[in-house]
């Protein structure tokens, strides 16, 4: 009983910050401005379908990226010890010490038309680039944000991975190239997957990096719902229903992510 009693500021802590406020968008989502019911909400998220596919696209293309970088680091850092070893890590963590929002102001002042990235190349007679303002932009803008939550988790599952394992690969006669496919990389998917869904989940609901990286051309999810809350187009009932649906469709994600996640247990060589 004493065991149980220790979780009750939990369960109160859930249930008024997590629960309720779920209840809370459930049931403005499917009522209208004069409380009855109706689903005109999740009808008018048609004409911002477009929206929805360009959140989903960058933030694809931002988790795509983050796993082709973050998985040779990680496995650098998991095989490197000493100095080296505490250096990289440092130098990983490092931005994460600072204040979000000044890391994505930053980048907007090293890619404005103006800034230090297109005075460089002013040097060499090129430029001024349109950098700022663009999708190339906010997909940078996620790289730089959650990247080290791609490599912590491969690097953490590479770093527990028993050397016996990679030894008896070896004395079986595995070259380094069949124990990486073979072994290293199989056991290490449940850290990729785990670094997947904690790259892709904020990047698809992200407003801040493509507020002041993308400015007002490009329109994602995360800036939709703000509009509808606190902007100009204020609608509390539509923003609700997108951020219910958002929120129904990164759960199939991430009940996905892990049911792969499950399935990757075995190593065959």
């Amino acid at each position: 009983m004493k065991s149980k009693a220790i979780s009750f500021p939990y369960v109160g802590w859930m249930g008024l910050f997590v629960i309720a406020p779920i209840l809370i968008i459930t049931v403005y989502a499917f009522t209208s401005a004069t409380g009855g019911f109706t689903l005109a909400n999740f009808q008018d998220m048609a004409q911002y379908a477009s929206a929805f596919g360009r959140s989903f696209l960058l933030a694809a293309v931002a988790t795509v990226v983050c796993v082709l970088i973050g998985y040779p680091m990680a496995y650098y850092l998991a095989r490197e010890t000493g100095w080296l070893h505490r250096m990289a890590t440092m130098l990983i963590m490092l931005p994460m010490w600072m204040n979000f929002l000044l890391r994505t102001y930053s980048w907007k002042f090293l890619l404005e038309r103006n800034g230090l990235i297109n005075a460089f190349f002013d040097l060499f007679g090129l430029g001024p680039f349109q950098m700022i303002d663009t999708q190339g932009a906010i997909v940078l803008g996620m790289i730089y944000n959650f990247l080290p939550y791609m490599v912590l988790p491969i690097f953490s599952v590479i770093e527990k991975i028993d050397p016996k394992v990679i030894e008896a690969a070896q004395d079986l006669g595995a070259n380094s190239v069949t124990v990486f496919r073979r072994v290293i990389f199989p056991l290490s998917l449940p850290g990729v997957l785990s670094g997947i869904t904690m790259v892709f989940i904020p990047s698809v609901s992200t407003f801040a990096i493509s507020r002041l990286l993308g400015g007002s051309k490009t329109l994602l999810l995360g800036n939709l719902i703000d509009m509808q809350f606190l902007g100009g187009a204020y609608n509390p009932h539509l923003g609700s229903a997108i951020s219910l649906v958002m929120m129904v469709i990164v759960m199939v994600c991430m009940a996905l992510m892990n049911h792969f996640g499950d399935g990757e247990q075995g190593v065959t060589l």
